[in-house]
């Protein structure tokens, strides 16, 4: 006889949805390194727009330039708050999406341990069955003997 466990589509079910959890977490931290990357952009933008205005300054440009110039940094900088908002958001979808992940882990090793157990007790139980089988066995063929 072969070890059925009742509760397979349970197994299965969680074994699924535990899947299905990685997968988003992957995604999250997918979406997690590019707000980074965005995030490292602008800051390198930034960097070059303000070192250009020194440069600028230097070079007595004239004050329209200097004024854009300023302006376009103001913005980088609105940009770059945004963009760090963004990227906080993104690395607390992360955390939420570890802890799903976490607790369909533990659900599922909980139902496989179940699974694990009642298939060690089957086969406890088909041991003794088969020795009971034996013993009978033995028992008739020493009954035939003594006749």
């Amino acid at each position: 006889m072969k070890f059925r466990y009742v509760y397979q589509k349970v197994v299965d079910l969680k074994t699924n949805e535990k899947t299905q959890a990685e997968w988003m977490l992957s995604a999250a931290v997918g979406e997690l390194q590019m707000e980074q990357y965005s995030l490292e952009q602008l800051n390198e933008e930034r960097k070059r727009i303000y070192f250009t205005l020194q440069d600028e300054m230097e070079n007595s440009a004239s004050m329209i330039k200097l004024q854009e110039l300023q302006r376009y940094l103001e913005h980088l900088n609105e940009c770059i708050l945004r963009k760090t908002g963004d990227v906080q958001r993104a690395e607390q979808k992360v955390e939420q999406k570890k802890t799903v992940l976490t607790g369909k882990m533990l659900d599922e090793k909980v139902w496989l341990k179940a699974k694990e157990k009642a298939k060690d007790k089957f086969q406890h139980e088909s041991l003794l069955r088969e020795q009971n089988e034996l013993d009978e066995m033995a028992t008739v063929r020493f009954a035939m003997r003594g006749r």
